[in-house]
C-alpha cells in the first residue's frame, strides 16, 4: 500500500518506513551471505575465497544498475509527494524502458569482460575457475535482478517498503534450499550457489510485479502511459545516470581492494576478507536502510515543498541511525571474532584474527558511515546527483590511495583502514553540500511565501 511521507512525524515515519527496509536489507544480506556460508562450510575455503574475490566486479556492474534504478524512483518519488498521479505512471514507464537498455548494455559487457578482469585483478591460480563460474551465471541472471530492483523500487517511491521485504523474505529462504540442493545433492560446485542466486531473484522479483498489477492502481500503466515527452525522459537519465556511476565509481575503488588484496598472494587473507565483508554487511545494511528512507522522505516532502520537514527528518534520522552504528561498533569490537568464525570454520585461528582486526577498525568508525548514506541519500531524493557523484569520487580517491599504499606498508592492516578512510572523504562534500542545500531551499520557499 502507498503511503504518504509528507504529514506526521518525520521520526515515527522514517523509522516505520525504515523498519521493513532494515529488514529487507538484513535478509538481502543472508541471501547474500548464504553463497558464502554454505559454500565455506560444504565446499572449504578455498571455494569461499573464489566467491569472495567476485565481489567487487560484481558490485562494480550491479551497483551501477542498483544506482540508476533508485535513480529513476527518485522522479517517480518527487511526483507522488506532488500529488501527480499520471506523472507516477509515466515516470514508472520511463523506468522500464531505461532499466531495459541499461541492463542489456550492462549484461553483455559484463559477460564479455568477467575472465579479463578476473585475471587483471590477480586473481589467485588456485581459485580463478570457480570464481569465473560463479560470476558468470551471476551475470546472465541480471535481468532477474532488474526485474526485483525496478519493482521494488518503484514501490518504495510511492511509500510501500513492506512488500519488496515480503519477497526478499521468500527469495531468502528458496536461495538457501536451493544452494544445498545443487551443492549437495546435484554436486555442482560453486555455480550451483550461483544458480540459486538467480533462481530466487526470478521469483523475488516476479511476486513483486504481480502485487504491483494487483493491489497498486497508482503504479498500473496503460497504453497513454507510455506516451512520454524527451524532456521527460532526460529528467530521468539526469538523475539516474550520475547515480549509476557513482555506485560504480564506489565499486572501482572495491576493485583496487580486491587488486591489493590478491597482491598478498595469501587464500587466508581472501578468505578472511571475505568473510568479514559479509558480517559488516549486517552493520552497514541498517544504515544503508536509514539512508534509503531518506531518499523516499526527503523526495516525498520536496515534491510537496515541505522543506522544513526535511530538515526535521535528517536531524532526527542521524540520530537514531548513528545510536544503532555505535552499538554495532561496540559489538564488532568485541565479539567479532566469534562471527568471523561461523563463516571461516574450525581450526582457522589466523583467517579469524584478520576477520576481527577488518572488524574491529571498521566498526570503531560506523558513525562516519551512518552520516555518509544519510546526507548522500538525502540530496539525492532532493534531486542533486551531482555532488554525491563527487563524493564517490573522493571515496574512489581515498579507498585506492588505503589499498595501493598503505597495503604495501602495513599489509592486511592497510586495507582494513580503505573503507573508513574512503568514509571520510565522501562525508566532507557532502555535509557542505547538505547545509547549502537546505539553506538555499528554505530562503527560496520563504520568497515564496513572501510573494
Amino acid at each position: 500500500m502507498t503511503k504518504n511521507l509528507t504529514v506526521g512525524s518525520p521520526a515515527l515515519l522514517i523509522v516505520g518506513f525504515t523498519v521493513p527496509l532494515l529488514i529487507g536489507n538484513l535478509f538481502q544480506q543472508f541471501y547474500n551471505m548464504a553463497d558464502a556460508f554454505i559454500v565455506g562450510r560444504t565446499i572449504g575455503i578455498e571455494a569461499l575465497a573464489a566467491v569472495g574475490c567476485t565481489g567487487s566486479i560484481n558490485f562494480l556492474i550491479m551497483g551501477f544498475m542498483m544506482g540508476f534504478t533508485q535513480g529513476l524512483s527518485i522522479i517517480t518519488s518527487q511526483r507522488f509527494g506532488a500529488g501527480d498521479g499520471q506523472g507516477v505512471k509515466r515516470s514508472f514507464a520511463i523506468s522500464i524502458v531505461l532499466g531495459l537498455c541499461i541492463t542489456s548494455i550492462l549484461m553483455l559487457v559484463s559477460i564479455l569482460s568477467a575472465r579479463s578482469l578476473l585475471t587483471l585483478l590477480n586473481t589467485p591460480e588456485e581459485i580463478l575457475p570457480d570464481a569465473y563460474a560463479y560470476i558468470i551465471v551471476i551475470y546472465w541472471g541480471f535481468p532477474a535482478a532488474l526485474l526485483f530492483n525496478i519493482c521494488s523500487s518503484m514501490m518504495r517511491a510511492v511509500g510501500d517498503s513492506i512488500t519488496p521485504l515480503i519477497a526478499l523474505i521468500v527469495a531468502c529462504i528458496i536461495n538457501i534450499i536451493l544452494d544445498y540442493t545443487f551443492i549437495l545433492i546435484f554436486k555442482t560446485g560453486v555455480e550451483g550457489a550461483a544458480y540459486a542466486t538467480v533462481i530466487a531473484q526470478v521469483i523475488a522479483g516476479l511476486l513483486c510485479m504481480l502485487y504491483i498489477v494487483k493491489k497498486f492502481p497508482s503504479l498500473r500503466i496503460s497504453k497513454e502511459d507510455w506516451k512520454v515527452s524527451g524532456r521527460e525522459i532526460w529528467g530521468h537519465i539526469k538523475i539516474a545516470l550520475p547515480m549509476g556511476f557513482q555506485m560504480s565509481i564506489i565499486a572501482i575503488g572495491a576493485v583496487a581492494v580486491t587488486f591489493a588484496l590478491n597482491n598478498l598472494q595469501s587464500t587466508i587473507a581472501v578468505a578472511a576478507f571475505a568473510a568479514s565483508q559479509k558480517i559488516d554487511m549486517l552493520a552497514s545494511m541498517p544504515l544503508a536502510s536509514f539512508g534509503s528512507a531518506m531518499t523516499t522522505y526527503s523526495a516525498q516532502n520536496f515534491g510537496a515543498r515541505r522543506i522544513d520537514r526535511i530538515k526535521k527528518g535528517v536531524v532526527q534520522c542521524f540520530a537514531i541511525s548513528g545510536s544503532f552504528s555505535l552499538l554495532m561498533g561496540v559489538l564488532y569490537f568485541f565479539a567479532g571474532n566469534h562471527l568471523s568464525a561461523l563463516f571461516l570454520g574450525v581450526g582457522q585461528t589466523e583467517a579469524v584474527a584478520l576477520s576481527h582486526l577488518y572488524l574491529k577498525i571498521n566498526g570503531s568508525l560506523y558513525i562516519m558511515l551512518s552520516w555518509l548514506f544519510i546526507a548522500r541519500q538525502s540530496l539525492q531524493g532532493l534531486g542533486n546527483s551531482i555532488v554525491p557523484t563527487i563524493a564517490g569520487v573522493m571515496e574512489l580517491f581515498m579507498r585506492t590511495f588505503a589499498a595501493i599504499f598503505l597495503s604495501k606498508i602495513f599489509g592486511f592492516t592497510g586495507i582494513c583502514f580503505a573503507s573508513p578512510l574512503a568514509w571520510l572523504g565522501a562525508c566532507i562534500p557532502l555535509t557542505i553540500a547538505v547545509i547549502l542545500a537546505l539553506k538555499k531551499l528554505s530562503r527560496t520557499m520563504e520568497r515564496t511565501y513572501s510573494v
